[in-house]
């Protein structure tokens, strides 16, 4: 049987706090070595093949995301944001700093939404969190959409597109950060900023990824 744990307990022992490389205005709990806490989840859950831990890395697309934010703080100001895929919760924190008046991030990972709420009372703001998969359910209220680092895989990549879609139709706004993953669409986007992010080597090709903000028109 699984051992149960608690993941914020896990989150603290297991991560540093830094700076994000691309938003030093921001601090994150993150891995030093990703396959090392990779293992310990595993061996902490007592299940093996786990997805890798995303929450606890700063992915090129959520730092290209938080940055415009936070240089652009009139996109979210007053607006009700919804962080898709929350991860760290980067972003959500980038916006709730940039003047949004409130940020629902949701990702399938618990251990996402746990980073997410330690990550948002590091930085002294508030972010509403749901585990949970929106590209099966109806979609949710607000303002502004923001989805980082969410084409890296086939499958993920199908389920995302027409869940994008169902938001323009509500005629949400919605900002896509990505650093060329593999399944972002070749249409549909209208690039807004491009930067040169630092990420963590061994997850990446390169230390430095070119790293594009696009809004999404009709996919």
């Amino acid at each position: 049987m699984p051992r149960i744990t608690d993941p914020a307990e896990f989150i603290r022992r297991e991560t540093l706090v830094k700076s994000v490389p691309h938003a030093e205005e921001i601090r994150l709990h993150v891995a030093d070595e990703a396959m090392d806490l990779w293992l310990k989840t595993e061996e902490e859950l007592g299940e093996l093949g786990l997805a890798p831990p995303f929450w606890a890395f700063a992915w090129a697309g959520g730092q290209g995301l938080a940055r415009y934010i936070l240089d652009t703080p009139e996109l979210v100001a007053g607006k009700r944001v919804l962080d898709f895929a929350c991860g760290s919760g980067l972003v959500g924190i980038a916006a709730m700093k940039a003047g949004a008046l409130s940020c629902h991030g949701v990702d399938i990972d618990p251990f996402a939404i746990a980073a997410s709420e330690l990550n948002a009372d590091l930085n002294d703001v508030s972010l509403t969190l749901e585990t949970t998969d929106l590209t099966d359910a109806d979609c949710p209220d607000a303002d502004i959409v923001f989805c980082g680092d969410v084409f890296y895989d086939k499958a993920m990549a199908a389920k995302v597109l027409p869940f994008l879609n169902r938001l323009l139709d509500k005629g949400m706004d919605v900002l896509v950060g990505d650093p060329g993953r593999s399944y972002l669409p070749t249409s549909g986007l209208s690039e807004l900023a491009d930067y040169s992010v630092p990420v963590v080597g061994a997850l990446e090709d390169n230390e430095i990824k070119h790293t594009r903000v696009f809004r999404v028109k009709k996919i």
